[in-house]
């Protein structure tokens, strides 16, 4: 069962077939992209493209606002484009807002002050003046609002799911925020159901062969909502191992080679984006780590489609140091693989990188 899921996916994620040519291509495939983690996802959408793409040419089509930022589903911080960003606030804006909701009480954030904000907040960014979070505090202090810390954070996510403000441009490492009406101008929501079908549609061509259980923990919405898309889409089940998965589209046909090898980053979609984690192998344990932590949650070196290790980087000399550590004993073609994802990831970020492979090479 794992090998058939693995291989499909790599598949469906983009990984293995067919580069997309922008940034906002691979946004649109997925319809979200999870980026909390702005470095790294710009590498995860990099690994969907050709080869030979840089950092710095995602990073241009994201100052540029052909990929957006913003707070949309479970919630966490997602890739959008400009093109999706109203339907998905409008479809998965409501369940934010009741998950935020006991956590505002607790902060003494009522409507009140949120509506007088997000006012400020609207008129400080108007005209296409882009301001980072403590720039906007300022604004709001010397209104008479101050908010910091939490307070301040639960007003911007407010700001965002009311489709008010989106990302701006980055200004040296520091993020900005834009009015969304300035951004975005051309996005235009749908009907509730056409939504349910797309965000549907875009998650089991991207992320299939997946359950319904896994839609549902990366979109956030109902089993009914699930069912009914799945319904409208026309989807196709697969059934193994006694659980029912879900795909659009023929499977692709095909193994996987033990020469494919790929450093994904943390958060990466092809693990971070399912309920059930046990479908793609994660080594000689999900957990294994002194700490406890999954390897879900760590930048993950995958080898034809399984866990292999994990890998992090760090400043070394005129560049970085890029550390390896595989789960298990890497053969000599494995370890050539890992060596090209390493190059692939040098010329992304266009410096040198000493690898070094730690524990069972």
């Amino acid at each position: 069962m794992t090998n058939r899921i693995s291989t499909e996916r790599l598949c469906s994620q983009r990984l293995t077939q067919g580069a997309l040519r922008r940034p906002a291509d691979v946004v649109a495939w997925f319809g979200a992209v999870q980026a909390q983690e702005y470095g790294p996802a710009k590498w995860a959408l990099a690994l969907r493209m050709k080869s030979d793409t840089l950092d710095a040419s995602v990073t241009q089509a994201f100052d540029e606002g052909l990929i957006l930022r913003t707070h949309v589903m479970r919630p966490t911080w997602h890739f959008v484009t400009p093109g999706d960003i109203r339907w998905l606030l409008d479809l998965t804006a409501p369940q934010i807002r009741r998950r935020m909701a006991p956590y505002e009480r607790a902060l003494e954030l009522d409507t009140r002050t949120i509506t007088r904000g997000i006012r400020l907040i609207e008129r400080a960014l108007g005209g296409r003046r882009f301001l980072m979070r403590s720039e906007l505090a300022d604004r709001l202090e010397s209104a008479g609002l101050g908010l910091r810390g939490q307070r301040l954070g639960h007003l911007m996510m407010h700001a965002e799911l009311n489709a008010v403000v989106c990302s701006g441009p980055r200004r040296g490492k520091q993020f900005t925020y834009a009015l969304l009406e300035e951004r975005a101008p051309g996005g235009k929501p749908l009907a509730r159901d056409q939504a349910v079908a797309e965000l549907t549609r875009r998650y089991f061509r991207s992320h299939g062969p997946a359950t319904t259980r896994d839609f549902m923990w990366w979109s956030g919405l109902t089993a009914a909502d699930a069912k009914r898309g799945l319904e409208m889409i026309h989807a196709r089940p697969v059934d193994l191992d006694g659980k029912r998965y879900w795909r659009t589209g023929q499977a692709p046909r095909g193994a996987l080679s033990s020469e494919l090898a790929h450093l994904l980053p943390i958060y990466d979609e092809y693990l971070v984006a399912y309920r059930d984690r046990q479908a793609v192998p994660h080594g000689p344990g999900v957990s294994g780590f002194k700490d406890g932590a999954s390897v879900t949650f760590q930048n993950a070196l995958v080898i034809a489609g399984h866990v292999a290790g994990t890998w992090r980087v760090s400043p070394y000399k005129s560049g970085l140091r890029l550390q390896l550590t595989p789960l298990r004993t890497l053969t000599l073609i494995e370890r050539r693989a890992t060596l090209a994802a390493v190059s692939r990831h040098e010329r992304f970020l266009s410096c040198r990188i000493e690898a070094t492979i730690t524990g069972r090479a």
